[in-house]
């Protein structure tokens, strides 16, 4: 009976070290660089390419170029928000935060500042 009591104490506390585990975060390498982010849109998987430095963040997506700022929160959370917006829709911040990253990119949540609505992606670093 006893070595039972000593197995189910090192499960325990194996899934207690199991649950305290923390993703890697290491932000400050994405704060520039080249990236690729692909999602789907209305059922077509779509690719934009994007180049970050410290504030300012240059998007190509469906051949066409777009420029935001970079507001760093923290080193993992930042808003972009249009520079030349064209619409009203176009003016709304997005608020991004990365929640792992690896060698090859990173895992981020986002939404339009203001709504509770959020959505992931991944994205890769090019260089």
């Amino acid at each position: 009976m006893r070595i039972k009591k000593h197995n189910i104490f090192l499960f325990l506390l194996a899934l207690f070290l199991i649950s305290c585990y923390e993703q890697e975060r290491n932000c400050k390498d994405y704060k520039s660089g080249n990236f690729e982010f692909t999602r789907e849109i209305d059922g077509k998987v779509e690719t934009s390419y994007f180049e970050r430095n410290d504030s300012i963040q240059i998007e190509t997506f469906r051949g066409k170029k777009d420029t935001s700022s970079v507001r760093w929160v923290n080193d993992c959370e930042f808003i972009l928000k249009k520079i030349n917006p064209k619409s009203m829709n176009e003016k709304k911040a997005i608020q991004i935060k990365i929640l792992t990253t690896n060698t090859k990119g990173y895992t981020f949540e986002y939404n339009v500042v203001g709504q509770t609505k959020k959505q992931q992606g991944i994205v890769t670093k090019m260089n």
